[in-house]
């Protein structure tokens, strides 16, 4: 009689090559196992790459911050151009109620416009005239022809609010630094721009290198 055997486990099929794949003669052999890959390591970066990396790093932090500085100085110069402008139509309302732009002998008329920084004591006359507030207090009393916002604004003690104890001293541009007003031109002087006035900000500290010519250049200026 036959012997009865047990069939062939799966795990032993799945190793052996079919019939038609062996060839006459030869002993099946076990099919290969897959096996993963091993993930090829990412080599350590060299100095040399380290170097180029950061010095791009390096060009592209300074051209953001060359952009970067340009835009600021870019939107000061329009906010300075839109606050001459404002100042002068304030001035040509002034003038429309008194006949005559605001002008003092000690205050306005001995100032040259030519000089920088510009006398704060110029624009701290053309706040209070123009603001009503005489007393430089904040407070005003008389007819405001325009109003000022705290940054548009210097007095004695920048680190406290302005009061009876703290005066404005002068009217600020964007740059931080007292804008300029002189009528020297428009009481026969010799020096000055305007036959009427003169109001100007001389737009940040001179550059190093820059001549005075071509500080004067950057200014803006009603003239």
């Amino acid at each position: 009689m036959l012997a009865l055997t047990s069939p062939p486990s799966r795990t032993f099929l799945r190793g052996v090559r079919s019939a038609e794949e062996v060839r006459f003669g030869e002993t099946p052999k076990p099919a290969r196992e897959t096996r993963a890959l091993p993930s090829l390591a990412l080599g350590a970066f060299t100095v040399v790459e380290l170097l180029i990396v950061m010095t791009i790093i390096l060009i592209l932090a300074g051209l953001i911050l060359a952009t970067s500085g340009y835009v600021q100085e870019k939107g000061k110069r329009s906010r300075t151009e839109a606050e001459i402008a404002a100042l002068s139509a304030a001035l040509e309302s002034y003038k429309a109620d008194n006949g005559i732009y605001p002008t003092e002998a000690n205050e306005t008329e001995m100032i040259d416009p030519s000089v920088f920084p510009a006398d704060p004591k110029g624009s701290k006359y053309l706040y209070g005239q123009l603001s009503g507030d005489p007393d430089f207090d904040g407070i005003a009393t008389e007819k405001t022809y325009m109003s000022f916002k705290p940054q548009n604004l210097s007095w004695a003690d920048m680190s406290l609010e302005v009061g009876p104890g703290n005066l404005i001293t002068a009217i600020r541009d964007p740059f931080g630094n007292p804008c300029g007003y002189s009528t020297a031109k428009a009481v026969g002087r010799t020096i000055g721009y305007n036959p009427t006035f003169d109001l100007w900000s001389t737009s940040g500290d001179k550059k190093d290198g820059e001549t005075d010519d071509q500080y004067r250049m950057r200014w803006i200026k009603n003239w």
